[in-house]
């Protein structure tokens, strides 16, 4: 199973909490408290992983938290909010 890390911005009580997968561009969910936004998460791999499919691409290998501590474009944002690791769910997993 593949795994991916999401980024969740928890920007307080009056506003939806987002999160954001730095492997997958475009790829982001949210829920109005971070369980919510936790539980949507994997829907929002699945379906990013459809898209692809359905583009005749695949999804891209998952990076590890320390490949993403080193790029710069991530780094800021692993310092100043929640990590999370998330699972792709199976039935994705299997139609790559």
């Amino acid at each position: 199973m593949a795994h991916y890390i999401a980024i969740i911005e928890d920007a307080g009580p009056d506003h939806a909490v987002g999160v954001w997968f730095p492997d997958l561009p475009g790829c982001i969910s949210g829920g109005d408290d971070v369980d919510e936004a936790l539980q949507n998460a994997p829907e929002a791999l699945e379906l990013y992983a459809q898209d692809l499919s359905g583009d005749g691409r695949q999804l891209p290998r998952p990076r590890t938290l320390t490949e993403l501590k080193a790029d710069p474009d991530v780094a800021d944002d692993l310092r100043n909010y929640m990590v999370a690791l998330i699972e792709l769910p199976a039935r994705a997993d299997a139609a790559e």
